[in-house]
């Protein structure tokens, strides 16, 4: 007679399948998105490949990347003429500065939102999650008539008031969310030392908020450099048009200039990259990690 614990009659282990399984799933993944990289990296080689190639040499068939004509011509003409050069000096100076105004402006409002009880203080939330979801251009003609009132038509304050408008409400929802992850302990902590709230602010929270801070801010910049409709709309001579505006100038009556509006489309993309590239590290959180002593 046999027993429940006998070695003769307990089943032998299924075999195990999962690792294959597994290993299936993560290369299927893999080529996925490798697939799914060329394909988002194709028009960008294109554009790129272009802005070496002559006007009558992009239109070609069969298609080639490197042609005959291969030349820095498209680039030699942007970056020596003064009045497209005057493009790109005119985004950085709208761009980094909205950047910088809606920065300041969305710490000091997600700080009070965070860390204040006040009258209102709902309604305003709700006003500032609206403004985020109306669309930019049902806008456009009231801002066109406030900024020809206000005589900030065709001037740089315009645009970056303009824009502000529209970067504002995301920053400060961001900032709100991430200043709720931080710790009350620290604001308490400061005050025991007797310094006020602004101490607290801006040199204890400010500085340990530095990945909402960057992802907050790469964004806003996105947003003023590479906005077209208002810019289009709120400015007049060629001495305040932006790069998007630069790029629809090159488009011709009668002619494009395929290669230029390439060659100036990858020199608008590079202040992108360059701040992904540079501050990409700081999009990673928990740096509150270990501030409050337990």
């Amino acid at each position: 007679m046999t027993t429940l614990a006998d070695p003769a009659i307990i089943a032998e282990p299924a075999p195990q399948r999962t690792a294959p399984r597994k290993t299936g799933k993560k290369a299927a993944l893999l080529v996925a998105l490798i697939l799914g990289g060329c394909f988002s990296a194709l028009p960008v080689v294109w554009m790129l490949a272009s802005s070496f190639k002559r006007n009558s040499e992009i239109f070609e068939f069969p298609p080639r990347l490197i042609t005959p004509g291969f030349s820095f011509d498209a680039y030699t003409t942007i970056l020596t003429d003064p009045v497209k050069l005057r493009f790109f000096l005119n985004s950085y100076v709208v761009a980094l500065s909205v950047t910088v105004l809606t920065l300041v402006v969305a710490v000091l409002a997600a700080y009070a939102f965070s860390r204040y009880e006040f009258w209102g203080k709902k309604t305003i939330n709700v006003v500032v999650v609206s403004v985020q979801a109306v669309p930019p251009i049902t806008l456009l003609i009231p801002y066109f008539g406030l900024m020809v009132g206000l005589r900030l038509y065709n001037t740089y304050q315009g645009l970056i008031l303009t824009y502000m408008v529209f970067t504002l409400p995301y920053a400060i929802i961001m900032m709100t969310g991430y200043f709720n992850t931080l710790p009350k302990e620290l604001d308490e902590a400061v005050k025991v030392d007797g310094a006020g709230p602004m101490t607290a602010l801006w040199r204890i929270l400010v500085p340990i908020s530095v990945p909402g801070l960057v992802s907050v801010g790469v964004y806003t910049f996105m947003i003023a450099w590479n906005e077209f409709l208002f810019a289009l709309t709120l400015t007049r001579t060629e001495d305040m048009r932006t790069v998007p505006i630069g790029i629809q100038l090159l488009m011709g009556q009668h002619s494009y200039e395929w290669n230029e509006m390439m060659a100036m489309s990858i020199l608008g993309c590079i202040p992108v990259l360059l701040l992904f590239l540079f501050f990409q590290r700081y999009f990673i959180g928990g740096m509150t990690a270990g501030a409050v002593k337990i």
